[in-house]
């Protein structure tokens, strides 16, 4: 199935076992029924980069597939990049993956994602923060929410190693911020609102 205009682009970032965790367990309760392409950055250690696909399938209710360079991303299906090649989104809402050993970027993955996605996506953007991610992500969710979009956080009391509180600004960039059950009824909510839209 085809990514269309119409379609949400969802950016996840997460860092550390604990985020790997958190986004096992988010993928297992993800509404089903969102017109949704999700795109994924997870800061890792390089012995879980070459199965992090297959550990991420066994619960998910979606697939869950290692990007090409270059490859159009279709609806209902979750991207990541290859290892040590994060993710972002490019022209055509194609994949496009960075090459993140030794550059500028290594240490603002989530970010580049998500600038990417709003730049591309604009108010169709979706940015989630779960936990272990520092503050690598919070300049992005602001360029989604200057975009139009929409910006998610687990909550950081909730996690031991959640996106410092300094990085979070309740009351400029983050639209919603909740536990993981909160957050998949919170994305099950704008399914049901892209329904009534169309």
């Amino acid at each position: 199935m085809d990514c269309t205009l119409t379609a949400r682009i969802v950016a996840i970032g997460a860092s550390g076992s604990q985020g790997l965790e958190d986004l096992r367990n988010l993928l297992a309760i993800w509404p089903v029924e969102m017109n949704a392409v999700i795109v994924v950055v997870l800061h890792r250690p390089s012995d879980q980069q070459s199965f992090l696909s297959e550990v991420l399938q066994k619960r998910s209710r979606v697939p869950v597939v290692v990007a090409d360079d270059g490859n159009p991303l279709h609806r209902g299906v979750c991207y990541m990049g290859k290892p040590n090649r994060p993710i972002t989104l490019g022209s055509g809402r194609r994949a496009v993956l960075v090459d993140g050993a030794g550059n500028r970027f290594r240490n603002r993955t989530i970010d580049l994602l998500f600038k990417s996605v709003a730049h591309e996506a604009g108010a169709a953007a979706v940015g989630v923060i779960l936990s272990g991610a520092l503050d690598d992500g919070s300049r992005g969710l602001a360029a989604i929410h200057d975009a139009g979009g929409i910006t998610m956080v687990l909550d950081p009391d909730d996690k031991p190693r959640g996106m410092q509180r300094n990085a979070i600004d309740y009351d400029g960039p983050i639209s919603f911020v909740g536990n993981l059950p909160e957050l998949a009824r919170a994305l099950s909510s704008l399914a049901t609102a892209d329904t009534v839209a169309r």
